[in-house]
């Protein structure tokens, strides 16, 4: 069942936020006019190496930056955060220090990932800098939209800002939770998962770019699977990396699911998924439609991928729906249209 998909877009290319998608964040406050940018954070002094607790390199590096530029940078992030969290109400930030900034220079957005401590609790909470990439944003919005989740970020010039996304990550679940986990309901949230993801075309869908967020319920665990990395939103020609359940990387989850649910319930999952995309969808119609004509009238992938898509989900869904679309953004309302049986 699983594919190996190394082969995915090694590169993805960065598309940048245009006049359209611009005033389409502006319109619902998404669009805030920040104190610094991502640019400003690249002026950082030194960087060493960041460990976690089991001493593993992390692929993050701890930034430091000389004494002019740092008072600064920590004061105009000490903002951004009560921009993001508290619609810039300053007095909530009296007593909140930055307490690290680390800097990825793997994947395609280099984030900077920024340490908020509270001095009165010792609390601590982290939020994100990125390059703004137009896919990126789309796959932002488009989960705030379609999904059961909510999601937090602003857009300024060139730079993202994102809330952190709370849960542990798919790829050390199962390393450090697996005697504990109810594997009927965490197969049932994969399953679902999975049928969100593919609706909504969101690709590149390993176990690193996903969290499991778990709530404590009566006697039982509730299970969240949350997206963390939007990059790939409509983005690669192959229909597979729109389904998690072929990555060779969530494997061992594929396993859960194949062990504890029948197929018939399988459907019964993906139907319930669909009718509650529905709903949202009705709710936000509006908000949605206005997205998608900018997605249609943007460039967020390659041609020959779209061409790629096209024939692949046309081939999958036995229609002509899909054939003739010119970019990502009229695939994906095709998509839509067909999934979720909208006229």
């Amino acid at each position: 069942m699983a594919h190996d998909h190394n082969h995915i877009s090694k590169k993805k290319i960065h598309y940048e936020v245009k006049e359209k998608l611009g005033r389409y964040l502006r319109k619902y406050t998404r669009m805030v006019e920040l104190p610094i940018t991502y640019q400003d954070l690249l002026r950082y002094d030194m960087a060493y190496p960041l460990k976690d607790t089991h001493g593993n390199d992390t692929f993050w590096l701890s930034v430091i930056y000389g004494p002019f530029d740092r008072e600064e940078i920590y004061s105009a992030l000490t903002r951004i955060y009560a921009i993001l969290t508290a619609d810039g109400e300053y007095s909530a930030i009296n007593h909140l220090i930055i307490d690290r900034i680390d800097y990825c220079e793997f994947g395609n957005s280099k984030p900077f990932r920024v340490k908020v401590q509270n001095t009165i609790n010792d609390n601590h909470d982290y939020f994100y800098i990125k390059k703004a990439d137009a896919s990126r944003v789309y796959g932002l919005e488009l989960e705030h939209i379609v999904s059961p989740n909510k999601i937090n970020f602003m857009v300024w010039k060139d730079t993202l800002v994102e809330e952190h996304i709370i849960g542990i990550p798919g790829d050390q679940f199962l390393k450090y939770r697996a005697d504990e986990i109810e594997k009927v309901r965490f197969a049932k949230e994969f399953i679902k998962f999975n049928e969100r993801c593919l609706i909504r075309l969101l690709g590149d869908m390993r176990n690193y770019n996903w969290v499991v967020d778990i709530t404590p319920d009566f006697d039982k665990m509730q299970y969240r699977i949350r997206a963390i990395d939007f990059d790939q939103q409509s983005y690669e020609g192959r229909k597979t990396m729109y389904m998690p359940q072929f990555f060779r990387e969530n494997l061992e989850y594929v396993k859960i699911v194949m062990d504890n649910i029948s197929e018939e319930s399988v459907k019964q999952y993906q139907i319930e998924e669909r009718s509650l995309i529905r709903k949202r969808v009705r709710n936000s119609r509006h908000k949605l439609r206005d997205l998608i004509n900018i997605m249609e009238q943007d460039e967020i992938s390659p041609p020959d991928k779209v061409k790629q898509l096209s024939e692949e989900l046309a081939e999958h869904y036995k229609t002509s729906r899909f054939i003739g679309c010119k970019n990502m953004g009229e695939l994906l309302h095709q998509h839509l249209r067909v999934c979720l049986l909208l006229n």
